[in-house]
Parts: structure tokens; C-alpha cells; sequence
């Protein structure tokens, strides 16, 4: 199933936003009901605040750290983290492992073993080869008991998933608690909940040609959703929206040019056959696991999505796109 994704239309007046800086990236809400604003952004800030403690792999006091750290010793979790590693562990099998939260290693051997901000000032060349990921299926997680191991010297990493899922958790939660239509955009993961505008929220794409929208966060998300994208502007009203860019996070090391979306099966980073993959669907989450393996699959990745049924957009380096799944042309 995917989300309603039309041309753009004339969006309804009455819409308030704020945009700050969270998960490394920028974080925009929009919501239908002026007046709660500041009610929504308590409740953003707070969900936000709630998934970086447990999944953030730069914060030594994270869940996710501290599994890192177990040596292969089960530890105790909290709902939260055990629910995103179960998107993540899902992502990986709707992916065929394409999306793989056991790539921790592989990052850190490339060289992304800090926030990214830091990782840019690093340019001297690797010392350690890439590695391949260990594989989804070695995470052993259980969510009844609220305990998870990993084999010692396995590092998991959430980069590919945990920004989506507190985007569909945010949306719904400020949905429901107030009772609008709200638009939330984490650096280009958007979720949608309640009743949209009238026209649907407005989306700017990416076509990943244009500097990376979250390298910086936007001043105004406006009626683009935050989205600092070059390429069209399309209207959502319901489900997630997710573009995937390899030059979203990239840098130099060396004379080696890198970025953050890894072929598991080798760890170095996917031949860039597409500057941007958005793709429309259900959630978020969906919406962005498709993304991210359209990158890693490549020329493959038209068919794939349209096998889905899923509404994508591939831009190629050059600037010329291709549709799938009934995207507007």
C-alpha cells in the first residue's frame, strides 16, 4: 500500500510550522491548527528526544551504544528501542537485506565513526579495509522478554531506519493528542497523519543535484515541508514520504570519494547509479526502506519499485528521471 501522492495543489492558508535542529539533520513540523502549535512541538521535541537515547550510535549513554558494547552479552532494553530494532529487522528481510542494521562496523571502517559534522574535517586516507556487514539475522532480539544480543564485535547501527520511525511515531502522536492534519519532516524522512490540508501538504523533492537538504536545517519549513529540494513539488496527504541521496552524507578520505549508503555484502558504498530516490507508500518507514535499497539495487531498482507498486521518482546524475507506481508526471 502507498500513500496518496498527487501534483501539486493549492494548499489551504491556514497552517502553522516550526523547524529546529535534531538527530543531526533539521526537523520540521506543520500542522493544521495554528494554535497548537506550541503543544506540537513539545510533543515532537519530545519524541525526538526519546528516540536519540536509545538509538543514537554517538551517544556513549544510548541502548544502542550500550549493545554495542555488550561483547555478546544479552542486555535488557526498553519498548522503544526493542520496537526500532524490530523496523530495523524488518527493513532488512522486506529488503532481502539490502537495508541492514548490522553495518555498523562497515561505517565506522569507511570512516563515518563520528557525527557527521566531524566526519567531514577528517581527511586523511583510511586505515582498514571495508568490511562486509555481519547480517541482519545474527541480531537476536526479543521483544516479549525486552532483551537483544548481538555476537561480540558486531556493531549495529539504526541510521537507515530510526529517523523514519520517530517521524510516523511523531505524526501520529501529535495527530492524536491534538486532533489536526500534521506534516513531519526529519531531514527528508516525512510522515503524515490526520486530515491534510485542503490540496494536501506541499513537498519540494530533492533531486539529490543540489546541496544536501540536511546539512542545513531550513529557517522556514513554509508549505515545502521543510524539504529544500530543487526538483518538483508534489502534494501528500496521507502515508510517508522518504527520499534516499548518496550525497546527502558524503566526504573524502584520501583520494577515496565516500558516502553513507553501504552494500552490505561488500561495505563500501553503492555505485551511485541514482543522485536521489524518493519513493511515496504507507509510512515512513516503508517509504524509506524502499529508498534506500532502490540506491544499493541500482538499475535494478525501476523494476523493483514498480513490482512493489510503489510511486518512485530516480533521478540520475545527469538530472533526467524516471517514474514508477503512477508517480505524477
Amino acid at each position: 500500500m502507498s500513500a496518496a501522492i498527487t501534483l501539486n495543489r493549492p494548499a489551504a492558508p491556514e497552517v502553522a510550522g516550526w523547524t529546529t535542529k535534531a538527530l543531526g539533520t533539521f526537523a520540521s513540523v506543520l500542522l493544521t491548527r495554528p494554535a497548537a502549535l506550541g503543544a506540537a512541538r513539545e510533543i515532537l521535541s519530545a519524541e525526538l528526544a526519546a528516540i536519540d537515547l536509545a538509538c543514537s550510535r554517538f551517544r556513549p549513554d544510548s541502548e544502542l551504544s550500550a549493545l554495542n558494547r555488550a561483547d555478546g552479552r544479552a542486555i535488557r532494553i526498553s519498548p522503544l528501542f526493542a520496537l526500532a530494532l524490530e523496523v530495523a529487522l524488518w527493513a532488512a528481510q522486506a529488503s532481502a537485506g539490502d537495508v541492514d542494521p548490522t553495518c555498523g562496523r562497515s561505517l565506522v571502517r569507511i570512516g563515518y565513526d563520528r557525527d557527521y559534522a566531524e566526519v567531514l574535517a577528517q581527511e586523511a586516507p583510511l586505515t582498514e579495509r571495508p568490511a562486509p556487514a555481519a547480517g541482519w539475522w545474527c541480531v537476536d532480539l526479543d521483544s516479549a522478554q525486552l532483551t537483544v544480543r548481538v555476537p561480540a564485535g558486531v556493531l549495529v547501527d539504526l541510521g537507515a531506519t530510526a529517523k523514519a520511525l520517530a517521524a510516523d511515531m511523531a505524526a501520529t502522536a501529535i495527530a492524536d493528542r491534538l486532533g489536526c492534519g500534521v506534516l513531519v519532516n526529519l531531514g527528508g524522512d516525512i510522515a503524515v497523519a490526520g486530515r491534510a490540508p485542503e490540496g494536501g501538504w506541499k513537498v519540494g523533492i530533492d533531486d539529490g543535484l543540489t546541496a544536501a537538504a540536511d546539512s542545513e536545517p531550513g529557517a522556514d519549513p513554509g508549505s515545502r515541508g521543510g524539504s529544500q529540494g530543487a526538483g518538483p513539488v508534489v502534494s501528500v496527504e496521507t502515508g510517508g514520504l522518504a527520499t534516499s541521496s548518496p550525497g546527502v552524507r558524503s566526504w573524502r578520505r584520501g583520494d577515496l570519494a565516500l558516502h553513507h549508503i553501504l552494500v552490505p555484502g561488500t561495505g563500501r558504498p553503492a555505485e551511485i547509479c541514482w543522485a536521489a530516490v524518493s519513493v511515496a507508500a504507507a509510512t515512513c518507514v516503508d517509504a524509506n526502506t524502499a529508498s534506500t535499497a532502490a540506491v544499493i539495487r541500482g538499475r535494478a531498482a525501476p523494476g523493483w519499485l514498480a513490482n512493489l507498486r510503489l510511486p518512485a521518482r530516480l533521478v540520475r546524475p545527469d538530472g533526467s528521471a524516471t517514474t514508477t507506481g503512477g508517480w505524477p508526471s
